[in-house]
């Protein structure tokens, strides 16, 4: 005799305590809460349910007080790392929106020192290379 069968058979039984019966025909066990018709019969007793546990529920109580409080927690942290990784995305397209602003100053000193007049070089020059040491400075390149 296997004792899962049993015991999920005993699990499917409406509270209370009734009698189980256990019938074998042709090598074939079945079990039953009606006496067996034909073939070997066994009674079994099913025992009454344990009585309520007092410490369980009041158990179960803190149990879903700590749940709730974690599953808030979760949340307060996921929200402030959506937050935080949103200020972060806006401080990066802000660097890049200067770095893009300060590349086209470069390239428009350059352009203007490229074209300037022999009186003019040396101040468009300069302005040229200032203007690539700010994209050194806030770009990296």
């Amino acid at each position: 005799m296997k004792p899962l069968p049993l015991l999920l058979l005993a699990l499917a039984l409406p509270a209370g305590a009734q009698a189980l019966h256990k019938c074998t025909i042709d090598g074939k066990v079945s079990y039953t809460q009606q006496p067996c018709e034909k073939g070997v019969a066994t009674t079994i007793a099913v025992p009454a349910p344990p009585p309520p546990d007092p410490s369980a529920a009041a158990d179960l109580k803190r149990q879903e007080r700590e749940a709730n409080r974690l599953a808030t927690a979760r949340r307060k942290r996921e929200a402030r790392e959506e937050r935080e990784a949103l200020a972060e995305a806006r401080a990066v397209a802000s660097h890049n929106k200067k770095c893009q602003k300060l590349r086209l100053q470069q390239k428009w000193a350059e352009e203007d020192a490229r074209g300037a007049t022999l009186q003019n070089m040396e101040r468009s020059r300069q302005k040229a290379k200032r203007a690539a040491e700010m994209v050194q400075l806030e770009c990296g390149g």
